[in-house]
């Protein structure tokens, strides 16, 4: 018998694991009529050949966001290609596009003008994406999901995107950035600021009972019949919601709970397999979310690590921090932020919970 032969012969708890991922689009958000409705009507410009609001949208993470703005946008362009409307929406991940040259090539490829991965001047590559989207008449909606990643590096890509359609005479750009930050704009230059949030959509924190709703939708489709004991989606949204609301952890805990049951060839998912997520989620967060920050977030955290171990107290001054920040920085080779940034970075640590500021 092959390998995988006993293991696709066993009783499965999954019917179609996906439906847990975040990368999955429900055909129902629940709890979030209020942020659908107002986007549509935002978005509604579009297919009566109007240019839509730019459009800030905030909230923590797992609140339903980027879910809701997929949702919205796939719903636009089944319109837009039934009545004829010119609408498109590019969706950006400033997570892997953070730099304004990257994110001026991936929209001028887009839009079918070649552009090299590295190389022109931003200018050029600019131009590119400008042309190419002004070849015809059409209302183009660029997503930013994690928008507050373009400003680390500088505010120019949003300066530039928001001031675009003074430069287009066929075509119109509007723009949505999707955040966790909700400081973030108080980086920006007054003008991008002013531009960029015409329209604001806060997406707060679900609570357990509206936690409860969502598992029990996708758990619906996730798994097959009786394979859940009563307590797990009520412990799985209790936890979640414990950690600000957040839908994705609810769906993360449920995912590896039914994984750890059908590991140990159980025929159904308890409390205690909830509990065992858990510990495991714990465990890999906090080094997940050491191991993805930039460079200089590392120092600082690095920073107050060592003064830690040097003078043995938990508490020190933004001075103290910045200088051992710029001793460390000498000591790595390279140039440190100024006082100010590094006030914004401890402010980020303590969003992601890995300090308390």
């Amino acid at each position: 018998m092959n390998l995988f032969d006993s293991v696709m012969l066993e009783r499965r708890i999954f019917a179609n694991k996906d439906v847990l991922r975040p990368s999955y689009i429900p055909e129902n958000l629940p709890h979030r009529k209020q942020q659908i409705k107002q986007l549509a009507e935002i978005l509604s410009a579009a297919l009566r050949g109007e240019t839509p609001s730019n459009i800030l949208i905030y909230g923590k993470t797992g609140t339903g966001k980027t879910a809701t703005v997929k949702y919205v946008a796939k719903e636009l362009e089944e319109t837009s290609h039934r009545i004829g409307a010119k609408s498109e929406i590019v969706y950006i991940n400033s997570e892997i596009f953070d730099t304004q040259y990257r994110v001026f090539a991936y929209l001028a490829r887009i839009f079918n003008r070649k552009v090299p991965v590295m190389g022109w001047p931003t200018d050029m590559v600019y131009e590119a994406f400008r042309e190419g989207v002004d070849r015809e008449r059409r209302c183009v909606i660029v997503v930013l999901d994690e928008i507050d990643r373009l400003v680390r590096n500088g505010d120019e890509v949003l300066y530039n995107l928001s001031r675009i359609n003074s430069e287009l005479s066929k075509a119109r750009v509007s723009v949505i950035g999707i955040s966790n930050d909700l400081i973030f704009t108080e980086r920006l230059d007054p003008r991008v600021k002013s531009s960029l949030g015409e329209e604001e959509i806060v997406f707060p924190p679900y609570d357990a009972k509206q936690l409860s709703d969502i598992l029990e939708e996708r758990a619906a489709v996730a798994f097959n019949e009786n394979v859940l004991a009563e307590g797990v989606i009520p412990l799985c949204a209790a936890l979640a919601a414990q950690e600000h609301g957040d839908a994705r952890r609810a769906l993360d805990l449920l995912r590896i709970s039914a994984e750890i049951a059908e590991r140990a060839s159980s025929d159904v998912v308890t409390e205690e397999h909830v509990r065992m997520a858990c510990e495991r989620i714990e465990m890999n967060k906090v080094a997940e979310v050491v191991r993805t920050l930039p460079l200089h977030s590392k120092i600082v955290l690095g920073s107050m690590l060592f003064l830690g171990r040097e003078n043995c107290r938990k508490k020190f001054t933004s001075g103290e921090i910045y200088n051992m920040y710029r001793k460390m920085c000498v000591f790595v080779g390279i140039e440190p932020l100024t006082q100010r940034r590094v006030s914004d970075l401890i402010a980020e640590l303590d969003m992601l919970g890995l300090l308390n500021a």
